[in-house]
């Protein structure tokens, strides 16, 4: 059969250019393109770790920056306590002034006023000795008819007010 032996001669030809084809794309590809890959990888790894590297060191300068700024706030937060501290300490001793201020003062008051109220209490008890004084030499003078001298109604005015 003559298709048999054409079959030999015609593998043979397709053999040989797929041997120059493959070869031609393995030396192509592994000996040109492989390694400008490979060098894009190696470029892209280093520069991922220098990425990773200056992100490591962004990151330590940020914990010591939020370190230094948590020490700055919580000095600045214990200043402003003591400062709240001083002036409530300043409040109180005004309050604790002014309290004592007006003390004195009512108590000046006060004590003005218990003076007027005696004094008063004094000129109304004179008032009330003279008038009971008149008052008994009219009723005497009317019941019984007889002029009592005025000291003498006085004095028992002022036993009767003191003994009750």
């Amino acid at each position: 059969m003559p298709q048999i032996s054409q079959i030999a001669a015609t593998y043979a030809s397709q053999i040989f250019w797929l041997l120059i084809t493959f070869g031609l794309l393995y030396f192509g590809i592994g000996k040109l393109m492989v390694p400008r890959v490979q060098g894009v990888m190696d470029l892209r790894e280093s520069k991922i770790a220098q990425d990773l590297a200056s992100a490591e060191s962004a990151r330590v300068a940020a914990d010591t920056t939020e370190a230094a700024w948590n020490a700055d706030m919580d000095a600045a937060r214990a200043a402003a306590q003591a400062e709240v501290a001083a002036a409530k300490a300043r409040a109180a001793a005004a309050a604790e002034a002014q309290l004592r201020h007006a003390d004195a003062d009512l108590a000046e008051r006060v004590a003005h006023h218990d003076v007027a109220v005696a004094n008063a209490k004094a000129a109304a008890m004179v008032n009330v000795q003279t008038i009971a004084t008149e008052a008994a030499q009219e009723l005497v003078q009317r019941l019984a008819g007889v002029a009592v001298p005025t000291e003498a109604a006085n004095e028992a005015v002022r036993r009767q007010l003191n003994h009750g």
